[in-house]
């Protein structure tokens, strides 16, 4: 039975925690608000690193999967020139890097409290894991389930995500190449995923679909991912979204069918339950060492 996650927010919030593995537990916290989220991830992240130091103890990793109150959260070093427009969100100056993001409902926020020492991994595998598993995820859906209502002959439906090299998150490209698999590089994963390693030469960057921003603390990690699946992006009218000006961000709900609850009768279309389950699993199996990185794209 899933145990009470201890958490002070909103009256409305639900609080959950799983166990993964031995060394991964997945939390999950619907309708927070951002600061006594953000505290409660700083508090146990410290616990764990008082833990380590003092009694060389290792702690379990933790997935916090997090549905955000509406809130604009500006970066470490965030400039307040990237805030075109105050509403009534509230903007909440925070630890992690990057610049301005929006969070809020339709929105999958996944927090990574990893021991990156312990896993052997560097900040840059950290955020190369993050983007990877966002593109295993989001192409699987772009090649599972393809909307209906996104038949544009000038891009010939071939839709893929990629990181990119000069710019943390992950974007969606379009090939305009008329051929079946186009020009990309693919490589097939060890779960058959069809990845592409890079897009087409002729691919044209369509915008932004998922953005990440981590702290890290003697180690340890804690922040995390943001991907956009069914929520109003007209929040993101008020900022430089991450700091670029003009940057157009995507919900994947535009381009792959999706429902409000999972349809077990047919494959007509992904709920946001399951594509929070394929994200946390493709994340578990790089915790466990079971999905290894693939070279970083060159995507501009």
């Amino acid at each position: 039975m899933p145990e009470t996650m201890q958490i002070t927010s909103s009256e409305t919030s639900q609080q959950t925690s799983q166990q993964i593995s031995d060394m991964l537990v997945r939390k999950s916290l619907s309708s927070a608000d951002y600061n006594p989220t953000h505290d409660a991830m700083l508090e146990r992240t410290l616990e764990r690193i008082a833990l380590k130091k003092e009694q060389s103890l290792r702690t379990p990793d933790e997935l916090w999967v997090i549905d955000h109150n509406d809130v604009y959260t500006l970066g470490q070093a965030g400039k307040e020139e990237h805030i075109l427009q105050y509403t009534d969100t509230p903007i909440i100056k925070t630890d992690r890097g990057g610049q301005v993001t929006w969070h809020g409902h339709g929105q999958l926020v996944v927090y990574w409290l990893f021991d990156l020492h312990s896993l052997g991994w560097s900040v840059r595998n950290l955020v190369s894991h993050a983007e990877q598993a966002i593109e295993d995820v989001v192409n699987d859906c772009l090649k599972s389930l393809a909307s209906s209502d996104i038949n544009n002959d000038n891009i010939n439906g071939n839709i893929s995500a990629h990181s990119r090299r000069d710019a943390p998150g992950v974007y969606l490209y379009a090939n305009m190449s008329h051929t079946q698999n186009g020009d990309a590089d693919v490589d097939i994963d060890s779960d058959g995923y069809n990845q592409s390693v890079s897009p087409a030469e002729d691919a044209i960057m369509l915008g932004k679909i998922a953005s990440l921003g981590f702290k890290i603390k003697h180690g340890f990690s804690y922040h995390g991912i943001a991907l956009n699946l069914n929520c109003d992006l007209s929040a993101f009218n008020a900022i430089n979204p991450c700091g670029y000006a003009g940057m157009q961000m995507l919900r994947l709900a535009d381009f792959v069918a999706m429902s409000e609850k999972q349809n077990k009768q047919t494959n007509e279309a992904l709920s946001y339950e399951q594509i929070t389950q394929k994200l946390i699993d493709n994340i578990a199996k790089r915790h466990a060492g079971l999905i290894e990185l693939r070279p970083i794209a060159s995507c501009k």
